[in-house]
C-alpha cells in the first residue's frame, strides 16, 4: 500500500500481490493435503503451482493473479482460490473487495464515508440511557456518542482532536490505551486488521490513506500489524476495559451496520443484570451525570 502526504489511492496490484503471497506462505503442503515431495523446499508454504492445482486453474493464470491482476477473475475462480488458500470469511470478503476494485473503472468508486450523522441517529443514541452507544465509520472515526459512551471513553476523548479516532488512540497513545484496554494486544491487532479491510472496500478514501500513513509513520507496532496483511470483520464479542473511575468492565459488544447510512456502524455495550459490570455501568452513569451537572454550573458561572 502506498500511503503518506499527497497519496490519494492504494496500489491495488501491490495489495493483491502481498495478500495472496502472504496467505500462500502460511499453508504447508500437509495442511493442504498435498505430499511434500522434493525434500527441502525453497519457499515458505505452498508453491504457486500447488495453489493453482488446488484452485483448478493453470499455473500461468494463478501467477498473473498473484502478480496483482484479478481483473478477469470470475466469482467462481475467486471462490476456488479462497478454498485453496483456506481463507476465512473476512479474508474471502477482502479478496472479493480487491477483485471488484480491480474490475472497476479508474476514479472514485464509492461515496465518501460519512463524517457526520443525522440528527435522528443522535436522538436514538440519547434514548439509550443504560448502555454506552456510539456510531463510527470504517476509519474508526467516532461520529456520535451518548452520555454513557462519552463517560466510558473519557480517556480517549482527552485528546481534543475531532473526530476522536480509536485507531489513533490505540497506536499513538499506547500508554493510555494499554491501561484502558485490558486486552490491548488483541485490540491493536483487530484495529489494524479492520482498517485493512476498509482499505480493500474503499481504496480511494483520502482520509483513510492519510490515517494509515500517520499511523505507519508514528508507530512501529502499527507497521508490524499492517504488514501482516490480516483482515477482520466487525463482529459482536466481548471487550474488557479498565475505566479510571469505576474500574474494570467486561462488556458485551454488539456492532451493526446502519443500512440507511452506508459505511456507518452502531456499537452498543451491555452487561447482564446483577453482574459487577452492570453495577459498574450504573456507577459510571451516575458519575457522568455529576460531571455534566458540574460542567453546566461552571458554564453558568463563566
Amino acid at each position: 500500500m502506498a500511503y503518506g502526504e499527497g497519496v490519494a489511492t492504494i496500489d491495488l496490484r501491490t495489495e493483491i500481490k502481498e495478500f495472496l503471497s502472504s496467505r500462500r506462505a502460511r499453508i504447508t503442503p500437509e495442511r493442504a493435503g498435498l505430499a511434500a515431495y522434493g525434500g527441502n523446499r525453497r519457499v515458505k508454504g505452498l508453491r504457486r503451482e500447488e495453489v493453482a492445482l488446488l484452485a483448478g486453474v493453470s499455473v500461468d493464470y494463478y501467477v498473473r493473479m498473484e502478480r496483482g491482476s484479478l481483473t478477469g477473475a470470475s466469482d467462481g475462480v475467486l471462490d476456488a482460490l479462497a478454498s485453496a488458500l483456506q481463507l476465512d470469511e473476512a479474508e474471502r470478503d477482502h479478496l472479493f473487495h480487491l477483485a471488484r476494485q480491480s474490475r472497476a473503472p479508474s476514479g472514485p468508486r464509492r461515496r465518501r464515508p460519512a463524517v457526520t450523522v443525522r440528527p435522528a441517529l443522535q436522538q436514538m443514541l440519547d434514548a439509550i440511557a443504560d448502555a454506552p452507544a456510539w456510531i463510527c465509520n470504517g476509519r474508526y472515526d467516532v461520529l456520535a456518542m451518548n452520555r454513557l459512551a462519552r463517560a466510558l471513553y473519557s480517556p480517549m476523548l482527552a485528546d481534543t482532536r475531532r473526530p476522536a479516532n480509536t485507531a489513533r488512540f490505540v497506536y499513538l497513545d499506547p500508554e493510555a490505551a494499554s491501561t484502558f484496554f485490558v486486552d490491548y494486544d488483541r485490540i491493536a491487532c483487530d484495529v489494524a486488521a479492520k482498517l485493512r479491510m476498509e482499505a480493500g472496500r474503499n481504496p480511494h478514501d483520502k482520509n483513510l490513506i492519510a490515517l494509515v500513513g500517520e499511523l505507519a509513520t508514528s508507530s512501529e507496532l502499527f507497521r508490524q500489524r499492517w504488514a501482516s496483511q490480516d483482515v477482520r470483520l466487525h463482529r459482536s464479542g466481548r471487550k474488557r476495559v479498565h475505566h479510571p473511575v469505576v474500574g474494570q468492565l467486561d462488556l458485551d459488544v454488539e456492532s451493526m451496520e446502519l443500512p440507511a447510512d452506508p459505511g456507518l456502524r452502531l456499537n452498543v455495550y451491555t452487561a447482564p443484570t446483577g453482574t459487577a459490570t452492570a453495577d459498574g455501568l450504573a456507577l459510571l452513569a451516575s458519575w457522568a451525570a455529576s460531571q455534566e451537572k458540574l460542567a453546566t454550573e461552571i458554564q453558568a458561572l463563566g
